[in-house]
């Protein structure tokens, strides 16, 4: 068996925020735009760009934008473990920090929850902090064999809850999030409260695999230093984009009408293909992000010694990579902004545009909301201005006296 590759050192304090990062976040917003804004609709007629939208919702985003979402916060954890240890933190303390994050992300969570939508993974985030803090500067060992063996659970779970709906849709029961929208505010925020705990509890399985995986990549800087990484990135990118395509696409047939699984066992079979293929297709995204990144960003690396040539490197980033890696900065920010457009516009008692916007359409608003949030990070950058969100959790969590840069 292949032994697993040393961990690479803390990078050195001080160094430029690693791009690919920042854009697979900026990216990963488009996907969860759309995993998100067509459940807040109730027309799924089967017109032909209903269809084409349930399908490409179901190959791109359902199931595979969370995994990636998971993947890449983990990701950032790792990040923030090495530049702790650059900082001369001892786990102890990185630990203490680990938990103080978590509790702020569980109230972040429950207002999310609570004032916007019900649709949140961010306070689950934080009960996952809350709960392997310990666990987060344990050997690349633990981490890999605690992130397999929880797997098949979170996917079972994750797979279980898809197939009762996609079930329900298929024998004409109400589906999607508008049959249970609450007619007036006061209903809504406290309606969802008394299984909000034990919800977001549960579903702390479902993140720990990608999670516990991201800190282990991070600990290699794939995605910091996708140059180097280049050959392994375009190959885990291929072989896991193509296992994503292969496991997802029946289930995403079966959504988009064109067929109707012959039992319950075989859709619930094509249902933890679908899950199990989104968790493949999350890290292939951001492998894929990693090498199109390293296409158009030098290398980062020490300066060269006396009397060897200076090789040129590839391409500054263009503006729209500088803009969708401003919003991976702020993607706490958005994400919450997201959920705030969707009540404004979908919810009775706001503009109630539940039973008006088509599937199709409210697809269309997902891309719409995310290209103008590109531009709104894209020109927060440029005045620097950190996301609020993130200046929120970073004041919380470290104290008014941690200075806190854009992003």
């Amino acid at each position: 068996m292949t032994a697993l590759p040393k961990p690479a050192g803390p990078r050195q304090a001080g160094l430029s925020r690693a791009l690919a990062p920042d854009v697979a976040r900026g990216l990963m917003l488009l996907l969860i735009a759309l995993a998100h804004a067509p459940g807040f609709v109730s027309d799924r007629a089967p017109t032909t760009v209903n269809t084409v939208a349930e399908l490409l919702r179901s190959l791109l985003a359902e199931n595979q934008a969370r995994s990636m979402f998971i993947v890449l916060f983990g990701y950032a954890m790792g990040q923030l473990l090495y530049r702790q240890e650059a900082r001369g933190t001892g786990p102890v303390e990185t630990r203490r920090l680990l938990r103080r994050r978590g509790i702020v992300l569980v109230g972040v969570g429950l207002a999310h929850y609570a004032l916007l939508v019900p649709v949140d993974i961010v306070a689950t985030y934080g009960f996952a902090l809350l709960f392997l803090a310990a666990m987060v500067t344990a050997g690349d060992r633990v981490l890999l064999w605690t992130a397999a063996v929880t797997l098949p659970f979170g996917v079972a779970l994750i797979g279980w809850t898809y197939q009762r709906a996609v079930a329900a849709e298929l024998s004409g029961e109400p589906s999607g999030m508008a049959p249970y929208m609450s007619a007036d505010y006061a209903t809504h925020v406290v309606s969802g409260l008394p299984g909000w705990l034990p919800e977001t509890v549960l579903s702390v399985i479902v993140v720990v695999p990608g999670m516990l995986f991201g800190i282990w990549a991070a600990r290699r800087h794939y995605l910091d230093e996708p140059q180097a990484h280049a050959a392994l990135l375009r190959r885990a990118a291929v072989i896991l984009l193509l296992v994503a395509l292969v496991t997802r696409l029946p289930e995403a047939l079966v959504v988009a009408g064109f067929w109707v699984p012959a039992s319950s066992a075989t859709g619930w079979a094509l249902a933890i293909l679908h899950t199990l293929g989104g968790c493949a297709g999350g890290v292939g995204l951001a492998a894929l992000v990693g090498i199109l990144v390293a296409r158009r960003t030098p290398d980062v690396a020490p300066g060269p010694q006396a009397g060897s040539p200076v090789m040129p490197g590839p391409a500054a980033p263009g503006p729209l990579t500088t803009a969708l890696a401003a919003l991976g900065r702020r993607s706490l920010t958005f994400y919450l902004a997201q959920s705030l457009v969707w009540l404004a516009l979908f919810y009775p008692f706001t503009l109630g545009l539940a039973d008006t916007v088509s599937f199709a359409g409210a697809a269309a608003v997902a891309i719409g909301v995310w290209v103008l949030s590109v531009v709104a990070a894209g020109a927060m950058e440029r005045a620097g201005r950190a996301g609020p969100a993130e200046l929120l959790v970073r004041r919380l969590a470290y104290g008014r006296r941690t200075s806190v840069r854009p992003g």
